[in-house]
């Protein structure tokens, strides 16, 4: 009974060691990556001058897009580049606005765009709605930084009426 005592014990200390042995020989070996902060120089030294991303393109079809997700402002299917917009100009208006969308066959902004506040109608678009890309943004033609498992919720509905007649 002893022995089997000591084999016992001698395997979870085996077992309460192992993994500080695994972390010494895992920093033996890579002293450079572990315990850096992640950065977007990706490890290079700090004296090495990194060769910088190439900007990805705008996607620039003028195609309307799906959306993801109920009330999600719609994005911008062409180039913005050069667009001026502040408080006296704002060229997006040139195409969306309610008086121009007819000649440039643009989609004219929500009327939503045109209620201050407090629910009332205005003659031009709301200050509150004034500067699109506080919410409207363009796309690029990029691989994601990170890994991304949306559902969107058409998805999402999809799957919970399949569930729902199978039971």
């Amino acid at each position: 009974m002893k022995k089997f005592n000591l084999a016992v014990i001698a395997s979870l200390l085996v077992l309460a060691v192992s993994p500080s042995l695994y972390s010494l020989a895992a920093y033996a070996t890579d002293k450079e990556t572990i315990n850096t902060p992640a950065t977007l120089r990706d490890h290079t030294p700090i004296m090495t001058q990194k060769e910088p991303n190439q900007i990805p393109k705008v996607v620039n079809k003028d195609i309307k897009q799906g959306r993801n997700y109920p009330m999600q402002p719609p994005v911008i299917p062409h180039t913005i580049r050069g667009y001026e917009v502040n408080t006296m100009n704002n060229k997006c208006m040139s195409c969306h606005s309610r008086h121009r969308t007819e000649k440039s066959q643009a989609p004219m902004v929500s009327v939503t765009h045109y209620m201050d506040r407090d629910g009332n109608f205005l003659a031009d678009v709301s200050p509150r709605r004034y500067f699109c890309n506080q919410c409207h943004v363009t796309q690029v033609d990029a691989e994601p930084l990170v890994e991304n498992t949306f559902t969107d919720m058409n998805s999402l509905m999809k799957k919970k009426t399949i569930k729902t007649e199978s039971h």
